[in-house]
């Protein structure tokens, strides 16, 4: 017997929307366990084997892979909305997160795998970031104008508790006992490698109820060559047009920068984190699900305030909150007070990033709202690479972690200035 994906009224079904939503603890784990906390470090101190080099290489990692990511994801977008479903792609890069992340199994602590490690985190950020761009823009079509945002920050907290529940895993499973887990041994730093595998698995298992039970756009009935032609040609009409949508692009604008400061806080302040106050592993392991908890508590708290205030108030009151916590975090030298200004900064960081897709969600025409996602997406990797890639110059023309860090409170500023021009057109509020 089928599964009913959609109500009488169109809207998508409980489950269907709960399977959506599903997708961000499933693919959390990846910026957790890799990109911001254990592997990062992991690939500094581990791989690289120097505090300031390894920083340095971290960022310009994320740098390419944001380039990449920037350039693509637009027309990506574009043809999606030209060919109907977004399933069949977000299966195919979520397929290349899980190979990417798998292979970091094989990245063994030593200088000759510091080129494996990067091209394997390179290829396993396009396909998270791809498959995002399509799950993001699903999120219109089911639920509607009214609730966005509660679902865009229920689903972002969700996210924050795949990544809490994955740090847990790897902590008790793997870091802190004698023996860990499938034997693994600490030669080699086996414990601290699986986390690859771990995500990839993790990925595998949580992701599939979004292909089996939320509904999706049918099929336009062009073929592949068909769409991408369509697609490409839809992009250049948008972007010849984009007057006409001056309010979508000032945002866009906006949250390039402030986007930029996010990119750099999970790229560089993982390892900044790690290195600059000498935590353990275990230490290190312990803030992350500190940060964990505060963001996803944040998330969702928020995400009431989405849809009572807007997405863009919710916005400038997330970046104002950020550009206190993170000032805070940079400038402390006792790790203890690292621990409160760290741990704060996770309420907003959450907020920040539902808010804005909700924003997305309610700005986007509704017949492109993939490309529109794509654009998105190309707003938060167009200069995604400038965050990380400055921090990486500052530190390495410093020599000094804390002021490579500092260079997020420029973008967050920035942001929220910017964020002042962007015009909300707020739907009734639900009963």
């Amino acid at each position: 017997m089928a599964v009913r994906q959609t109500r009488a009224d169109g809207e998508a079904s409980t489950l269907g929307k709960v399977s959506w939503a599903l997708y961000d603890w499933a693919n959390s784990p990846f910026t957790t366990l890799i990109i911001t906390f254990v592997f990062a470090a992991y690939f500094a101190e581990g791989i690289v084997g120097d505090k300031v080099r390894g920083q340095a290489l971290w960022g310009y990692t994320l740098g390419i892979s944001g380039v990449l990511i920037a350039l693509v994801s637009p027309l990506l977008g574009a043809v999606a909305d030209a060919g109907g479903p977004r399933k069949p792609w977000i299966l195919v890069f979520t397929a290349v997160c899980i190979a990417g992340s798998a292979s970091l199994w094989y990245a063994e602590p030593a200088p000759e795998f510091i080129v494996p490690a990067m091209t394997a985190v390179i290829l396993a950020n396009l396909g998270f970031e791809f498959g995002i761009v399509f799950n993001n823009a699903m999120l219109p079509d089911m639920v509607p104008h009214e609730r966005i945002g509660r679902w865009s920050g229920w689903a972002w907290g969700l996210g924050y508790a795949g990544g809490l529940a994955a740090l847990f895993v790897g902590l008790y499973g793997f870091v802190l006992p004698d023996t860990p887990l499938l034997g693994l041994s600490r030669d080699g730093a086996e414990q601290v490698r699986v986390v690859g595998p771990l995500v990839a698995l993790w990925f595998l298992l949580f992701a599939w109820p979004l292909f089996a039970f939320t509904p999706d756009r049918p099929r336009s009935g062009l073929t592949i060559g068909q769409s991408v032609r369509q697609g490409m040609a839809n992009l250049v009409a948008t972007a010849r047009d984009l007057r006409r949508h001056g309010n979508v692009l000032t945002f866009i604008v906006a949250r390039i920068f402030y986007a930029d400061g996010l990119a750099t806080v999970f790229g560089i302040g993982g390892i900044y984190a790690k290195l600059q106050f000498d935590m353990t592993l275990t230490e290190f392991m312990m803030f992350g699900i500190v940060l964990n908890v505060t963001a996803g508590l944040g998330a969702a708290a928020f995400a009431w305030i989405d849809d009572w205030l807007g997405s863009k108030r919710t916005i400038a009151l997330s970046l104002l909150g950020l550009l206190i916590t993170a000032f805070g975090a940079v400038v402390v030298e006792d790790v203890a007070w690292f621990w409160v200004w760290g741990s704060l900064l996770g309420i907003f960081v959450g907020p920040a990033q539902a808010a804005s897709r909700s924003l997305m969600a309610r700005l986007a025409p509704a017949d492109l709202r993939t490309e529109f996602f794509g654009l998105f997406a190309f707003s938060g990797k167009a200069t995604a690479w400038l965050g990380p890639i400055l921090a990486g110059a500052v530190t390495a023309a410093t020599d000094s972690q804390r002021w490579g860090l500092a260079t997020v409170l420029a973008f967050f500023l920035i942001g929220l200035v910017l964020l002042f021009f962007v015009r909300e057109e707020r739907a009734e509020s639900p009963d």
